[in-house]
């Protein structure tokens, strides 16, 4: 098991699921990093972590690709684009990926979450990812996803994100993680 003070959860501090996970880590003991930039608002105050435009800048990302990929249209708003690259700085710096949403039909994850989901896939992260609607946890096999046993966190840096509209079963997927993984 994982001493959880040596551990780092990589965030971006929005309500919901993000906020649920860094609630966790506070609760445990872990570091908590939430990823922000000038004039965005998150509930996580804690470990926040605002990057400067020319760190923002080393995880562009073309608007057209992320639609394409993704199966959908998203906003040309440049506070949308510096989302998407706060979501990379998250997924990047964890070892191991977990978020909360709904899977689609396509194997993309709704929301702008899916971005951090996809972004997981691109750079071949462990990456689970706890289904709402499914009340169940699956994990990304290289091309799929299967249906998973609840996992236990192994990484000492992780990448916790999710949807904003956090169900009361997302809310205990994450206590219960957590409770696996660091013991209580």
């Amino acid at each position: 098991m994982l001493d959880p003070k040596q551990c780092i959860v990589y965030s971006g501090g929005a309500q919901g699921t993000e906020e649920a996970f860094g609630t966790m880590a506070e609760k445990y003991g872990l570091q908590e990093v939430n990823f922000s930039f000038e004039g965005h608002k998150i509930s996580r105050q804690r470990g926040r972590r605002v990057l400067t435009s020319e760190e923002l800048a080393k995880k562009d990302v073309s608007l057209s690709y992320v639609s394409k990929l993704m199966n959908r249209e998203y906003s040309r708003a440049p506070i949308f684009r510096k989302v998407l690259q706060s979501i990379c700085w998250q997924i990047a710096s964890g070892r191991e990926v977990y978020v909360v949403g709904t899977i689609q039909e396509d194997g993309t994850v709704k929301g702008g979450t899916g971005w951090g989901a996809e972004y997981a896939k691109i750079c071949n992260k462990p990456l689970f990812v706890f289904g709402q609607r499914k009340n169940a946890w699956f994990k990304w096999t290289k091309n799929a996803w299967l249906a998973a046993e609840p996992p236990v966190i192994s990484h000492r840096h992780i990448a916790c994100t999710g949807t904003r509209f956090l169900e009361e079963n997302g809310r205990q997927a994450i206590e219960d993680l957590f409770a696996r993984s660091f013991g209580h």
